[in-house]
């Protein structure tokens, strides 16, 4: 557990710095990169949200399914 420990920590760290190396290195304005990084957290939200409801979908249909009564014992397969 120690060692899973140690290597979680390590690895933020690691990741904060890189971070703040990035920024510190990017090449655009502190603006541009903030609009930019907005732009990009806006697509990924609408990326989860569309991939969020296509499975819904999915399990709906599937938990409609399951709700379905079976005929005399016999266990449909998907």
């Amino acid at each position: 557990m120690k060692k899973i420990m140690s290597f979680i920590t390590g690895a933020l760290m690691g990741s904060l710095v890189g971070a703040t190396v990035a920024i510190l290195l990017a090449p655009s304005s502190g603006e541009e990169l903030r609009s930019e990084m907005r732009q990009r957290l806006d697509k990924f939200q609408d990326e989860i949200g569309q991939a969020a409801s296509a499975r819904r979908i999915e399990l709906e249909k599937r938990f409609s399914e399951l709700k379905r009564p079976q005929r005399s014992g016999v266990v449909e397969e998907a």
